[in-house]
């Protein structure tokens, strides 16, 4: 897999629209990941943040700690 950041500063509180990060398999795009203050919002393919999948922090935190 490679995983980019779209934009990155050294130090930052994220905000409302927060940061994305690319997700590659070799060159087959699978998706961005959205990080916010409100969660996460997985955007498969070329679908947009309206259209994504989206975890609060709670229940992300509850997946990943099963």
């Amino acid at each position: 897999m490679k995983v980019t950041i779209k934009n990155f500063d050294v130090y930052m509180e994220l905000k409302t629209n927060g940061m994305e990060i690319d997700v590659y398999d070799g060159d087959d795009h699978k998706g961005d990941l959205a990080i916010t203050k409100a969660g996460v919002i997985w955007c498969k393919g070329k679908t947009s943040r309206k259209k994504g999948k989206r975890i609060g922090w709670n229940t992300l935190i509850g997946l990943l700690e099963k």
